[in-house]
């Protein structure tokens, strides 16, 4: 038998001929490798196991409509807006009304200064909240400086801002919320209007829409008397890569990703770095999937670490799908939630974020409060569709009969009897196609083993004769799996 690994995360392409390779909920981990008698070898059988990405469990539903923002202070307090609602959840996930804001769909900033937390929706208005006494009240700023924003940062006593629909971002006067009309300044490098602003490593990124640069505070604590504006640009740090997708951009560390456009294009995903440059991370595979969409400007990211894994998680609602990037790996895979019929759809979790000590979700249609669980494997009771397609199985394109297909998977791990929470049973499928991965045959069903039977063998027999055959396993038993690849045993025939 002849060892098929997984190596390459979700890789579709244009034609199947080239790649058909799905990942949907499951995440590679590549092996480390130790060495014996001078050979690298890995630890394990494999050098890449899939594991089940996280489950959902409910935490709160704090009022009804979808989630536009969520944000964890650092006052070790969170709050999300939804719908029209701000709201404060407690440690205990209790949830308060603090007020209202513009009606909208548009994803809310927030940012806080240890007192003061400061929220923006893309309209003119913006609004604060005491974060000792959590009152909530509406930004008034007799100067007129403050016109609303996208997004609003906080570096060095500065909330900063953009002044939408225009190269401009401004900010308010060092360690208060109030306003000075010379403390605004342009992104200058080149003219397109402002998409986003990130922070990291303590220097404000200005995302445009066709390309970026690096500003810094140039130090000091400025006053109302016409002092100059307090950040200056990083010399030599621009960057010929925009943003099609505001609300892409997402920070991890000294990285900053996003989806992005410039002057010869758009629907590349990178991932800037302390170097000043825009590394690309996405896939020609990955690509051609997002270009597929009517819409990709609405797309939404953000970032999360489960298990040393830190996963920068992309969402299109136009396309209804969710792409994720492990950063451990350098994989991508596809992250779904199903319908009550079964049907793949992206993942609830609008954003998500660390609070409370664990990773906390929110739902992009009813604002449900869910806590993202490794231990969950079901969303919040919905059976989780966990998909991956193999290789091509090709022998100088002569007939090749497949007598056997014997998947390298945890076993032993569930009680094969159906599960009286979901019904879903422990069982796994085979589907085979032998037209090159356009069309499938009927799943072929296999138990994962009693609990207990860890030496059960999950193999099929007899699956026919193709010249190129696709491999694709596919279950949502809710237990602990985990998948190396496969062995298969084929034998090439004459023609």
């Amino acid at each position: 038998m002849v060892q098929i690994p997984l190596l390459s995360g979700a890789y579709q392409t244009r034609s199947i001929i080239a790649g058909a390779q799905r990942c949907v909920n499951l995440f590679g981990e590549v092996e480390h490798f130790e060495t014996f008698a001078y050979f690298p070898q890995p630890t394990g059988p494999s050098v890449t196991t899939h594991y089940p990405t996280p489950g959902l469990t409910s935490l709160a539903t704090p009022t009804s409509g979808a989630l536009r923002g969520l944000y964890f202070a650092s006052t070790d307090q969170l709050f999300a807006v939804v719908g029209t609602e701000v709201v404060y959840l407690s440690s205990t996930f209790g949830a308060q009304s603090l007020g209202s804001i513009a009606k909208g769909t548009s994803i809310c900033s927030m940012a806080d200064d240890g007192s003061t937390l400061v929220l923006v929706d893309g309209t003119s208005a913006g609004y604060t909240i005491d974060l000792a006494t959590l009152a909530f009240s509406t930004i008034s700023d007799p100067t007129g400086t403050f016109v609303g924003a996208d997004f609003v940062r906080y570096l060095n006593t500065y909330f900063i801002f953009n002044k939408p629909g225009t190269p401009q971002f401004y900010s308010t006067e060092s360690g208060s919320l109030t306003f000075n009309a010379l403390y605004f300044a342009n992104k200058s490098g080149y003219a397109d209007p402002l998409a986003a602003i990130a922070v990291a490593q303590q220097q404000i990124w200005l995302i445009g829409t066709q390309t970026s640069e690096v500003w810094y505070d140039t130090g000091g604590s400025l006053s109302v008397s016409g002092a100059q504006f307090p950040f200056s640009q990083v010399e030599g740090a621009f960057i010929n890569h925009g943003c099609v997708a505001p609300y892409s951009v997402a920070v991890y560390d000294s990285n900053v990703f996003w989806l992005s456009r410039d002057n010869a294009g758009q629907a590349i995903v990178v991932m800037g770095q302390g170097n000043y440059q825009a590394q690309r991370i996405s896939t020609h595979a990955i690509e051609y999937q997002i270009q597929q969409y009517a819409s990709i400007s609405d797309a939404v990211g953000y970032v999360y670490q489960n298990q040393g894994h830190v996963f920068y998680v992309l969402s299109f609602p136009c396309g209804d799908a969710t792409w994720v990037y492990d950063m451990a790996s350098k994989l991508w895979h596809e992250w779904s939630s199903a319908d009550v019929n079964g049907f793949l759809h992206r993942h609830r979790c609008a954003l998500g974020c660390y609070a409370y000590g664990q990773i906390v979700g929110g739902d992009y249609e009813t604002g449900q409060i869910y806590k993202i669980d490794p231990k969950a494997y079901t969303d919040n009771g919905t059976p989780i569709q966990r998909i991956r397609s193999f290789p091509h199985m090709v022998a100088d394109l002569k007939r090749v009969r497949f007598n056997r297909f014997v998947a390298d998977i945890a076993v032993g791990t569930g009680n094969p009897a159906a599960d009286t929470t979901t019904g879903a049973a422990p069982y796994i499928y085979l589907r085979v196609s032998r037209d090159r991965g356009a069309s499938f045959g009927t799943p072929l069903q296999q138990t994962l083993g009693s609990e207990g039977d860890f030496r059960k063998l999950v193999q099929w027999r007899r699956l026919g004769v193709a010249r190129d055959a696709v491999f694709e396993v596919f279950w949502s038993a809710p237990v602990e799996t985990a998948l190396n690849g496969a062995f298969i045993d084929a034998e090439p025939l004459a023609s």
